[in-house]
């Protein structure tokens, strides 16, 4: 049996994947293959065990398991990546957790901030492990020169945005079992598409204070959402729109923001690289300074490549990655209250949401069809 040591030096990462779906096949392996000797995928998971078998014969994985618990135990990996439905995240990763692994969890991390706190509870102390979640997009060259930018100030306060997830989805995709209902997937657009354009602008934005929000069951024949709508107001005193929908034929997935001397745009679908940014300036900036906001530098697109580089450096250095801890529940926490203020009616604040609270236990407050 493998041991984990206190350290990894000389060695490369123990990395076992949970589920064995195209998020796994087509992100998570892809990524851990291009750190090249810095990792070794050494066993994959899944309850199904000839798509198991599939995956490790197709990804040169050595060992397939459909016991989790014996996988841990036998292969004491280092790193897990929790590809599963959002309704088994919280028991894998707390077990992985449990285990001594880091876990690197597809979103939605759960399917409400309670599940989220068990996961938080089940993290080490100092040092780890930790509990990152794949938010992606808001990492690559693009997104951190325009973090600096608006962190520093360079081109004035923020004051108006816009955040807008539109996609496509039709009836096949509902086929799927565990999609559209408040049980299986936690929620709508809300939490299985526009969570990542919400937690990009919350990373360049900062804490937002209150929100008002509408949701609508206006095509499928689901439980949840398939749009929402919602006015965010920032400590900071800007103002958002953010806008989630499964009904639109022209799919684009958007970021705007109004400074006091330049907009910021991102249009993008599932990725984006420096060349989905624009910035827009004042008419009295000087082509200098414009020329300096748009340099972006080398080109890094937003990946899960691109998150999981820090993600192993953080984990070898044992300190906290980005999207893991309270850093990885703010969208999840604007989530709760964009379905709490849709659900009943109000204006929810900030912190509003916590343990008591029917929102903190489930997405839809424990209803199925009030505020749709």
């Amino acid at each position: 049996m493998p041991e984990r040591t206190s350290g990894l030096e000389g060695r490369p990462v123990r990395v076992a994947i949970v589920g064995t779906g195209a998020i796994a096949r087509e992100a998570h392996l892809p990524a851990y293959r291009a750190l090249g000797g810095e990792v070794e995928v050494v066993a994959a998971f899944d309850i199904d065990e000839a798509a198991c078998r599939a995956f490790c014969s197709a990804g040169s994985v050595p060992y397939a398991y459909t016991d989790l618990g014996k996988l841990l135990a036998e292969q004491r990996p280092d790193l897990v990546s929790v590809c599963t439905p959002p309704a088994v995240h919280r028991e894998q990763a707390v077990a992985a957790l449990r285990a001594g692994a880091w876990v690197w969890c597809e979103k939605p991390p759960s399917r409400s901030l309670a599940e989220y706190a068990a996961m938080e509870a089940a993290e080490g102390g100092d040092g780890g492990p930790y509990a990152a979640i794949v938010f992606q997009h808001r990492f690559g060259s693009g997104a951190g020169h325009i973090r600096s930018l608006i962190a520093r100030g360079a081109m004035g306060r923020p004051l108006v945005a816009h955040c807008q997830t539109t996609w496509y989805r039709g009836a096949d995709y509902y086929r799927v079992p565990w999609r559209g209902n408040w049980a299986a997937e936690g929620g709508g657009p809300t939490m299985g598409h526009g969570i990542h354009q919400m937690d990009l602008l919350l990373d360049l934005l900062g804490p937002w204070s209150e929100v008002r929000a509408m949701t609508g069951r206006l095509v499928h024949d689901v439980e949840t959402e398939d749009v929402s709508t919602a006015l965010v107001r920032f400590e900071s005193g800007a103002l958002a729109t953010v806008v989630n929908s499964v009904l639109s034929p022209q799919e684009v997935s958007r970021i705007r923001i109004d400074c006091e001397r330049a907009t910021v745009e991102l249009t993008h679908l599932y990725q984006h690289s420096n060349d989905d940014w624009r910035i827009t300036p004042a008419p009295d900036v000087a082509l200098e300074e414009l020329a300096a906001w748009r340099g972006m530098g080398e080109n890094v697109p937003s990946s899960h490549l691109a998150q999981l580089r820090p993600l192993v450096a953080d984990l070898r250095a044992g300190r906290r990655p980005r999207a893991s801890g309270a850093d990885g529940r703010t969208s999840l926490e604007l989530a709760a209250a964009l379905y709490k203020s849709a659900f009943t009616d109000t204006t929810v604040k900030a912190g509003e949401v916590g343990p008591g609270d029917p929102f903190h236990a489930a997405m839809n407050g424990g209803a199925t069809g009030g505020g749709l």
